[in-house]
């Protein structure tokens, strides 16, 4: 699929950050003060899938049950990910024939609070062998936003959080997982 196939399909685009987190508690109670909504706790294992370009991971999870296609640099700070997604309902016979096809590359147990200020997505983690991240995704689902006031909607959070340049993370949780694994 190319870009200009990702772009026409639906799909929607974010601009997002990762970062590593020792204060879960201090950022929620920002998100409490701004009103934010919390959807909830959820336990999700993204299972990711050897494919050729991009990234395919099937997510079941208590809240959020997906299969998601996305392309997104591995860089610090503010990035582009186009994303398309397709939410689902639990199936061992979609993994079953997603493994078949593909192979498993790695899988990612982590406990997800969910939180939503607009169109900002935050998600407090709780990675298995990872660790603690935040994460914030500024999203344009229907065209709305430009990537501009994404990038705004973003860097406004990490100033909000005061998340520092060195708390910053470039890769997925799936290519930390593997990294550490390849130790």
């Amino acid at each position: 699929m190319s870009d200009a196939d990702l772009q026409s399909s639906g799909s929607r685009l974010n601009i997002e950050i990762k970062a590593r987190s020792g204060d879960h508690e201090g950022l929620r109670k920002v998100l409490q003060h701004r009103g934010a909504r919390c959807v909830g706790l959820d336990h999700q294992v993204d299972t990711y899938f050897q494919v050729p370009s991009g990234r395919l991971k099937l997510r079941e999870g208590t809240i959020e049950n997906s299969l998601i296609f996305y392309r997104r640099p591995n860089q610090a700070g503010p990035k582009q990910s186009d994303v398309l997604l397709v939410r689902l309902s639990p199936d061992p016979a979609l993994k079953a024939l997603l493994t078949a096809s593909n192979g498993v590359k790695v899988v990612i147990d982590k406990q997800r609070e969910i939180w939503f200020d607009g169109n900002v997505k935050l998600h407090l983690d709780r990675v298995e062998g990872l660790g603690l991240f935040v994460e914030i995704e500024a999203i344009d689902a229907d065209g709305s936003f430009s990537i501009q006031d994404l990038q705004v909607q973003c860097k406004a959070y990490m100033d909000l959080f005061a998340i520092r340049d060195a708390d910053l993370v470039e890769q997925s949780y799936s290519d930390l997982l593997l990294d550490m694994q390849a130790r």
